[in-house]
């Protein structure tokens, strides 16, 4: 569809996507740079955004994680998409709240105890997009950039 983040809406003339816009499979490539660990890390999957009849998208993703030297095994989460209030609302697979983004400003922060997430996600380049997350606090201090590119005709 060829959509794009505000900040390209405006000389484009495109869009940001909408939350029906992600539903479908998507391969995932993530590098992580824990600072706090001292290592590097990857994950290769895949991510599916399944519709739900009340118009919400399952987020299930699934692959192979490698940090450090040490040997690579399966990786899996889940959350909760859906639309509210001109917002994107993104829970934990259980139902805990995580964050919000509005699609035109993409750009959200959760606290977690005293760790503090903060994520941008770019769709300039929609039906590809990044997540890139830092996360900082006194357990953690890494930063997370996933890429995101479409699987077959369903995404996008």
């Amino acid at each position: 569809m060829g959509q794009a983040n505000d900040a390209e809406a405006g000389a484009s003339g495109r869009q940001p996507p909408r939350l029906a816009d992600f539903a479908g499979r998507w391969r995932v490539s993530r590098i992580i740079d824990d600072r706090m660990g001292g290592q590097a890390g990857t994950f290769a999957g895949d991510a599916l955004f399944q519709p739900r009849p009340d118009g919400a998208l399952d987020y299930a993703e699934e692959g192979e994680l490698r940090m450090g030297p040490g040997p690579s095994f399966r990786a899996m989460r889940s959350y909760l998409w859906r639309a509210e209030g001109g917002r994107i609302v993104v829970d934990h697979g259980d139902g805990r709240p995580f964050h919000s983004f509005e699609p035109a400003a993409p750009a959200a922060e959760h606290l977690c105890g005293a760790d503090l997430y903060v994520v941008r996600y770019d769709f300039a380049a929609w039906p590809r997009w990044r997540a890139e997350w830092t996360v900082r606090g006194p357990r953690k201090d890494y930063a997370m950039v996933s890429d995101f590119a479409p699987l077959g005709a369903s995404a996008g």
